[in-house]
């Protein structure tokens, strides 16, 4: 299953908060676009809930990332993190677990 660390989880609650307020429903949603030689191509979006047969991983802080079937196969061995560019900006970056 994919993990989530606790600053991906920060940067999750940020998205999906509103006038600082964190939402009881909403999150990240990862659906595979395709998959073939070139390798997956995924989309993320932030959503207001999952879509039906979407798996749904909650960090210990309570923000919800949505997995699109294809996706959750494709993430099973994942952790979704961040990195900061030079100028400070964030990005959702993945990882394989156990590195």
């Amino acid at each position: 299953m994919l993990a989530v660390t606790d600053a991906a989880a920060q940067a999750i609650e940020a998205l999906t908060s509103q006038n600082g307020q964190q939402q009881t429903e909403g999150g990240l949603r990862f659906s595979l676009q395709s998959s073939d030689d070139a390798g997956a191509q995924l989309a993320l979006a932030v959503t207001k809930q999952p879509e039906q047969g979407d798996q749904v991983v909650t960090a210990d802080n309570g923000a919800n990332v949505y997995l699109e079937r294809g996706a959750a196969e494709f993430l099973d061995d994942k952790v979704l993190d961040i990195q900061r560019n030079t100028d400070g900006e964030v990005a959702f970056a993945l990882a394989p677990q156990g590195v």
